[in-house]
């Protein structure tokens, strides 16, 4: 039985638990966002949000617990300059999933892990100006019988 046991094992022994969890929260600080499996990113989404109310403490002790978990000093300080002031007025809810579907080796369910803020282009640009002008027909790009004979010319001469 696994009453009250909480928490995701994923195969492995304590020790390369937890250094799999601090290299996914330096990728995930660093980048995010990142691609993983749904397993290790259930697991993984709970100690970010915690690193990210921590970091929005913005003390000395906070500092020092995140880098408890975080080993990189140079992403520790992005969370605390950028990151965290990001979600300021925000109170959890820091992380999303996104499925991304199955790997090719071994069908693992993948998906994205990525903060909720993340900064990306606009979606919805002018899309009339992102389509390409079309050449009249018979010009650039001649499609159809006219097409294939000159194909079939250029590989026979």
């Amino acid at each position: 039985m696994r009453h009250r046991n909480a928490g995701f094992k994923l195969g492995r022994i304590t020790q390369h638990r937890w250094a799999l969890f601090r290299n996914l929260l330096v990728a995930l600080f660093r980048h995010e966002r990142i691609e993983t499996t749904e397993a290790k990113a259930k697991a993984v989404r709970g100690l970010a949000e915690h690193m990210i109310t921590l970091a929005k403490r913005d003390n000395l002790h906070a500092r020092r617990q995140v880098l408890a978990m975080v080993p990189d000093t140079g992403v520790v300080g992005e969370l605390f300059r950028t990151i965290a002031p990001r979600f300021g007025d925000r109170n959890g809810g820091y992380t999303r999933i996104i499925r991304a579907g199955y790997r090719a080796g071994d069908n693992a369910p993948m998906v994205l892990l990525e903060l909720v803020d993340r900064a990306e282009a606009p979606k919805d640009k002018d899309k009339t100006a992102e389509k390409k002008e079309k050449a009249p027909r018979g010009e650039a790009g001649a499609t159809g019988k006219r097409k294939k004979k000159e194909k079939a010319a250029a590989a026979s001469g």
